[in-house]
């Protein structure tokens, strides 16, 4: 299983690399570097979805904060069975239900439209309680990006996540070092994280964001967890499978032009033998 997971990452970026080159924009590094969190959620018995029945009360929740990580979300969706593949060349595309960020209006198999970093915990919180309430065992699942961080939101999440024992909830740091300009370390320092949430009065792991079964065992852990929400602090490397967006801060929001698309769609295709 574990080889065929790694097989759909590498397909996952390359239609990735694919959709934003002939969008003409997007965020690569951002969307590269998530994909293996996806992947093990998607296609793994961590994560109960049915695309023949995308609004089933029993579901799972998945909200997608680092909204701008679009274009490898609507990969694993398509994979999935949500969608048909062929819309991944609509891109941010004029009335494709594809834009630049998740939009529930075009796409009803979502569970929140995202944009404005900094939300997704907060609406992760409030679905997690109200399923709680409805003594309902479905699980929330977000993935912020480590600069997201640096929101003010976030912290009042975390405080309301820890005093309600939200333990349905399972929030996801990619930490892939990069924001959109800089080292999110050169603009406030996240380094200790993980210290952080557990002194918010979280479940605290630190993972290979690129392994899957370090992954996947990160996600058993949280579901097993009682009492306390549980954060999972993926290590990750932006622009992840594509050698000249790795660790770039520069692609974190530029699409590649025809040179630069030809080679990283070689480079992942060597993948393949």
């Amino acid at each position: 299983m574990s080889k065929q997971l790694q097989e759909l990452c590498r397909q996952v970026r390359k239609d990735t690399v694919q959709s934003i080159y002939l969008a003409g924009s997007g965020h690569p590094g951002s969307s590269l570097s998530a994909v293996e969190i996806m992947v093990t959620l998607y296609f793994t018995d961590v994560f109960r979805c049915n695309p023949a029945q995308p609004q089933d009360p029993l579901r799972d929740r998945f909200i997608l904060s680092k909204g701008h990580a679009a274009p490898a979300y609507y990969s694993v969706l398509a994979h999935k069975g949500f969608f048909p593949r062929e819309s991944l060349h609509t891109l941010r595309k004029l009335g494709s239900a594809l834009q630049g960020h998740p939009n529930m209006e075009k796409l009803p198999c979502l569970d929140m439209a995202v944009g404005s970093l900094g939300q997704g915990l907060s609406i992760a919180n409030g679905m997690a309680w109200a399923l709680k309430r409805q003594q309902s065992t479905s699980h929330v699942f977000c993935l912020i990006g480590d600069g997201e961080q640096q929101e003010g939101q976030i912290w009042e999440a975390a405080m309301f996540a820890a005093q309600h024992k939200l333990d349905n909830v399972c929030l996801i740091v990619d930490v892939n070092g990069l924001q959109l300009v800089d080292a999110v370390a050169g603009i406030k320092n996240m380094n200790a994280a993980a210290t952080q949430w557990q002194s918010f009065g979280w479940h605290a792991t630190c993972v290979d964001g690129h392994s899957i079964p370090a992954l996947y065992e990160a996600f058993r852990q949280a579901e097993e967890r009682r009492g306390k929400p549980s954060v999972i602090l993926a290590n990750t490397v932006k622009g992840k499978g594509v050698s000249y967006m790795e660790n770039q801060a520069e692609w974190h929001g530029t699409a590649p032009n025809e040179r630069q698309y030809k080679s990283a769609m070689r480079e992942l295709t060597r993948e393949e033998r």
